[in-house]
């Protein structure tokens, strides 16, 4: 029989890693840091409800759903007002710790390229990139707002930053005005809920292994920007979240090593 002492300690452990676990929502969630995000933060204890716009597509994500019951997969489209309206319907009054914008895309090069230029191309990728999370944000902010973390996250990208564009020539024009555009509106979205307590930041992956910057890497260039795998980004961005507070999260755009992208 194991003294009280022990006993003490066992249930003070278990308390301590109750009020721990967070619910955490995340939305493309099927591939990429999306689908590494679900991935850690279930391993770690906390419930993911990961977002995608094909469930039934999403195999990685299935897979890793049948092997953890903290994983739960829902539908969402983040261009989609009512696919965004019914999944704040289904989690009403459900506290929701930390969310993480991370649906995106990049858009074609042949339609954002100087010379080649397409209206709807634009709206599209500025639909996904910068109001899908503004969306996203606002129908689930009353569940942030429930949460003890209270933390709304977007994952914004260097491309954003208007100081570093004028050394950056050829690169998708409206993948960069979406993120610079997404930056504004986070900022905008923590002033009006700081007085509730709210910490709404923008965090960089840095060059990781995704399709989204393979693809980039083929339309544009990349250099010989040294490149993380995806565990390793979001490993590093999971760490700079944990740690962001108000004071932090206004400071600017949170780069993968700590530092701050100008913006």
């Amino acid at each position: 029989m194991k003294s009280p002492i022990v006993l003490v300690s066992l249930v003070a452990l278990a308390a301590a890693n109750f009020c721990f676990a967070a619910t955490v929502l995340v939305t493309g969630s099927d591939r990429g840091l999306g689908l590494e995000f679900a991935r850690q933060y279930a391993a770690r204890g906390d419930t993911v409800i990961a977002t995608c716009r094909h469930p039934g597509k999403a195999t990685e994500l299935q897979a890793l759903a049948a092997g953890n019951k903290r994983v739960l997969i829902e539908a969402l489209d983040v261009a989609s007002d009512d696919q965004i309206m019914a999944l704040a319907a289904r989690y009403k009054g459900r506290p929701i710790d930390i969310l993480i914008n991370n649906a995106g895309v990049l858009g074609a090069r042949d339609e954002q390229s100087l010379g080649s230029f397409k209206r709807q191309a634009f709206h599209d990728v500025m639909d996904v990139n910068s109001f899908g999370p503004l969306a996203v944000s606002q129908a689930l902010r009353e569940n942030v707002m429930a949460s003890s973390q209270k933390k709304i996250i977007a994952i914004t990208s260097g491309l954003g930053s208007i100081s570093w564009a004028g050394g950056m020539s050829r690169g998708p024009y409206y993948y960069r005005m979406s993120k610079a555009a997404l930056n504004m509106g986070m900022q905008a979205l923590g002033a009006d809920l700081k007085s509730q307590g709210a910490v709404v930041a923008v965090v960089a992956p840095g060059v990781a292994e995704t399709a989204m910057v393979n693809a980039y890497r083929n339309d544009y260039g990349l250099g010989n920007y040294t490149t993380l795998s995806a565990a390793e980004s979001v490993s590093k961005m999971i760490a700079i979240i944990d740690k962001l507070d108000q004071s932090q999260a206004e400071r600017g755009s949170h780069w993968i090593d700590g530092s701050i992208v100008p913006w």
